[in-house]
């Protein structure tokens, strides 16, 4: 394994200061094993080029594609369009973060991941409904979260559950009840959590107890009253502390009546 500590090139070899193109060591513009361009570790590259920025333009087509992503950091944004068809992923993760909106489209099929989720975070707001559909989910929760909320419906039916999940803490109150249908519980309870009260009777008998508990919560009779029979100890419990003694009730769970004054 190689040592860190040692001055090693991207192909292997020793790195010696007298084969370097530049000399700002005695500006203080580069330091062997900190700062240096010919260094095969890229905290070594970037370091140089944050130092020097103006000779990060002549470093975009060097044939290490570390000291390509870090030339592109610094860089001047109008010499970067060129390696958005890099052969390698980090170069174009490194141009993805500073190109103008303009050209971000042209990266929205990148075949890298993680180059299209750094795309969905930055591109403008009108253009996020082309990569609704994107194949990778990460993708789609990135655009679920920034996507315009009246683009969202389109998205409810999204084939993953975290997807789905940003979309109901989203969406405009008026397509809650769609979403109340959702066969993921979590959904359902982002859902119920921004439904107003007038609306949970309906979640009465829901098959997840907790969503039940949220309509035992604050729920108006009409709600409660179903969930005095509730299989769940915790939910009848709190459907009778806010009925608050209106009625008699044995419950069936327990054996045990129980009447409030």
């Amino acid at each position: 394994m190689t040592d860190p500590d040692q001055a090693i090139d991207w192909q292997g070899g020793a790195i010696s200061c007298s084969g370097c193109p530049h000399d700002p060591r005695p500006a203080g513009r580069c330091q062997p094993l900190h700062a240096c361009v010919l260094d095969r570790y890229a905290k070594r590259v970037d370091r140089f080029f944050r130092w020097n920025p103006q000779v990060a333009k002549d470093y975009l087509q060097h044939p290490y594609f570390e000291v390509r992503a870090c030339a592109a950091r610094y860089a001047d944004i109008f010499h970067l369009p060129p390696l958005m068809d890099d052969p390698d992923e980090t170069v174009r993760w490194s141009v993805a973060q500073r190109l103008p909106h303009r050209h971000l489209l042209r990266m929205i099929h990148d075949p890298h991941r993680e180059v299209r989720i750094r795309v969905a975070s930055r591109l403008g707001e009108r253009d996020l409904p082309a990569m609704m559909n994107d194949p990778d989910y990460y993708v789609r929760l990135v655009v679920a979260r920034r996507l315009p909320v009246s683009f969202l419906p389109l998205m409810m039916a999204d084939a993953d559950v975290e997807v789905r999940r940003a979309v109901a803490l989203r969406i405009a109150p008026e397509w809650l009840g769609r979403m109340l249908a959702d066969s993921d519980s979590g959904v359902r309870m982002e859902v119920v959590l921004r439904l107003p009260a007038a609306a949970l009777p309906a979640l009465a008998r829901d098959p997840d107890w907790r969503i039940r508990y949220e309509v035992a919560a604050r729920g108006s009779r009409e709600a409660l009253l179903p969930l005095l029979e509730d299989g769940d100890a915790e939910v009848r419990s709190l459907a009778w502390e806010r009925l608050g003694g209106s009625a008699p009730f044995r419950d069936a769970q327990q054996g045990e009546e129980r009447i409030w004054e």
